[in-house]
């Protein structure tokens, strides 16, 4: 299908949102695409689920497109083989600078890419940050927890990122993600050393959500909970399939943290 008909048929709201999910856009398309008047006063545009590589973000990167967009989905792609070349290359580029919403979850993007991402001077008002399904490891996470150019970030989503307790406790020492209101940190196999260094972090003092769902807490780690000076400006709580025995989840429940929680979800 020509890309101009594509666009036409998936640019909503008035010009300012064009959905191409799925639409085997590779770098012919995108090339294409970028040419187009259309999408001059576009904020949110959406291409998950295609194609997509780093040379393609070096084509989107080159790009005149929108100086409006706002929010960029670029999940499930293929993003990642290169060494953090493409990240780099988008990452730089003027536009990207208005960026408030970036969505990278299942690629392929490694510590090298991570480095692209904390490196990047362009994502000074980027406030969500997708990485979920990605092999950061705990190096990659590190490089994250580093960066000193994500100031406005409030939301960190590291859902299965392969960072293990090594991982959640260098995150735990950021000295620069220190605004972060919901972090999402599930399937890590985090256990109770990682927990504990989160729970204890003078840094996520302003989290207001944390997910750690499926994870290997125990009651040493859920011990943690029962008490009430945790995350004083918690409001919701995911922590589900977990290993923590049902007395422990009791205790939890009945004490002055999860009083003061609005949702707390366990076993």
């Amino acid at each position: 299908m020509e890309i101009e008909k594509l666009v036409y048929e998936n640019l909503m709201e008035n010009g300012t949102l064009l959905d191409l999910e799925n639409k085997g856009i590779g770098l012919g398309e995108l090339d294409s695409l970028c040419k187009l008047e259309e999408i001059s006063t576009l904020e949110k545009l959406y291409l998950s689920n295609n194609v997509l590589g780093d040379a393609e973000l070096e084509t989107l990167a080159k790009s005149k497109i929108s100086e409006s967009i706002t929010h960029l989905y670029l999940n499930h792609n293929h993003i990642g083989s290169l060494g953090g070349k493409g990240l780099r290359a988008l990452l730089g580029a003027d536009w990207v600078s208005g960026l408030k919403c970036l969505m990278l979850e299942a690629n392929r993007i490694g510590p090298e890419d991570a480095s692209a991402i904390s490196e990047s001077r362009c994502l000074e008002n980027l406030e969500t940050l997708f990485l979920d399904s990605n092999p950061l490891g705990p190096e990659g996470v590190e490089i994250l927890a580093n960066t000193q150019n994500l100031p406005a970030l409030k939301a960190l989503h590291l859902d299965k990122t392969d960072m293990g307790d090594e991982g959640a406790s260098v995150l735990a020492g950021t000295k620069t993600l220190t605004g972060l209101n919901n972090l999402y940190l599930c399937s890590n196999r985090i256990g109770n050393s990682g927990f504990a260094a989160l729970v204890e972090s003078s840094a996520f003092r302003t989290l207001k959500v944390l997910s750690v769902w499926r994870n290997e807490i125990r009651d040493e780690g859920g011990e943690l909970l029962s008490e009430d000076g945790p995350f004083p400006n918690l409001e919701r709580l995911y922590m589900s399939l977990n290993l923590i025995d049902k007395p422990m989840r009791r205790a939890i429940r009945s004490g002055p943290l999860a009083k003061r929680l609005n949702v707390l979800v366990m076993d």
